[in-house]
């Protein structure tokens, strides 16, 4: 009885170790924050480990998480919601079932996942969209993206611009009851990112006839030129997106070789040659004092120009949005922007903020100071936060009010 009470206690001791973790003491809810962290830690030690002995890629241990959460689509009292294609990619389409008085609004979303995970089926995605459509008697087109490892940029922003160009055609916008002034794209994380980079693009399109009213980016990636931010620095190690997993992220969406990560994660991927670009990132000039705090900006060290000249994508605008000019940014439409303090992508939405207010776009841009990556995905069971659900409605509210 003694030995296996023992057993008892230190099991019990290596499972409350692996499951704290600091948490930061504006955190709500810390312990429920503490387990959703771990499960996710859990995954990313798996992926490591089947990819080490040769299993399995990291990347499709990590995928688990979307196939676990996955729905299928179903219909509501509130909303109509239907599976298919536009322009051969597939989509969910969220319709409302209330009358409306006139055409309706649209949004077009893209999920999150780091260009390499995610659904639009997934619950957390099928819950937020389907409350947006209700919520706001609006047509959500939410797309399924091609993903890395398999397929590389600019695959995924193809892919969501081909839907997004689809769906702004007059043609379909009068088949779904939509308002050609009150379209909207919006994303999360690496949705964000291909988002912004959507809306970029939308500009610079001479067969596009419907202009964008809003778009609204959530905690999103925006350039891999510096991925040793104040804001990487700080939270290197805080929950569901680690420092080590978005450069992952990062390179994996250029491609699978290790030269690339090797270098990003050493912060020595941009060559000399494209010092220049480093003006559109510079946090010592676009960041407020509060977030630089006593952080010292170091001139880059510059990598090698075989890398860039291998894999260009990391310093095309379509994936660091940040990259564009002052004057493609300021034909930009009105935007929103959520960043969180606890994120290693905080500051990249600081700086695009700053940088879309200096071109004369209006900007909302929401800091939530008690909220970590992704928490705004945490509205249903069993992962469910306050956090999340105070995040999801400023951002319906914003929706509401501008769209």
């Amino acid at each position: 009885m003694g030995s296996k009470l023992l057993c008892f206690f230190l099991a019990s001791v290596i499972l409350a170790y692996y499951i704290y973790s600091p948490i930061p003491g504006d955190f709500e809810e810390p312990w429920k924050v503490m387990l959703i962290s771990a499960t996710f830690r859990t995954f990313e030690r798996l992926a490591e480990v089947a990819e080490y002995l040769g299993l399995k890629n990291y990347m499709d241990i990590l995928i688990l998480i979307t196939n676990i959460e996955y729905v299928t689509p179903m219909s509501d009292e509130n909303v109509t919601v239907t599976d298919t294609e536009f322009n051969n990619i597939s989509v969910r389409l969220y319709v409302p079932r209330k009358a409306s008085d006139g055409l309706r609004r649209a949004v077009v979303y893209f999920h999150g996942g780091g260009w390499c995970v995610g659904d639009l089926g997934m619950k957390s995605y099928d819950h937020l969209t389907r409350r947006t459509s209700d919520m706001l008697n609006a047509v959500v087109v939410s797309v399924n993206y091609r993903l890395a490892p398999k397929y590389h940029f600019p695959i995924q922003f193809e892919d969501v611009y081909s839907v997004t160009k689809f769906f702004l055609q007059s043609s379909v916008l009068s088949q779904y009851g939509v308002d050609p002034d009150r379209v909207c794209v919006a994303g999360d994380s690496a949705g964000g990112n291909l988002a912004a980079a959507v809306a970029q693009q939308l500009l610079e399109d001479p067969e596009v006839k419907t202009k964008l009213k809003i778009q609204a980016l959530l905690y999103p990636p925006l350039q891999a030129l510096d991925l040793n931010l104040p804001s990487y620095q700080e939270n290197e190690n805080k929950p569901i997106l680690s420092k080590s997993l978005m450069v992952r992220f990062w390179s994996e969406y250029f491609t699978s070789d290790l030269s690339l990560r090797e270098a990003m994660i050493s912060n020595r991927h941009v060559p000399v040659e494209s010092s220049h670009l480093f003006q559109f990132v510079n946090w010592s000039n676009l960041l407020p004092e509060e977030i630089k705090k006593d952080h010292v900006y170091i001139s880059p060290t510059y990598g090698s120009s075989k890398l860039v000249q291998k894999y260009p994508g990391f310093l095309d605008p379509r994936a660091s949005p940040l990259l564009a000019s002052d004057a493609q940014l300021q034909k930009l439409p009105l935007t929103y922007i959520l960043t969180c303090q606890h994120d290693v992508l905080r500051d990249d939405g600081f700086m695009y903020a700053r940088r879309l207010q200096t071109v004369g776009i209006p900007v909302t841009h929401d800091h939530a100071k008690d909220a970590f990556h992704g928490a705004m995905m945490f509205v249903s069971f069993p992962a469910e936060l306050a956090v999340g659900h105070r995040l999801f409605n400023r951002y319906i509210e914003w929706l509401n009010e501008n769209l």
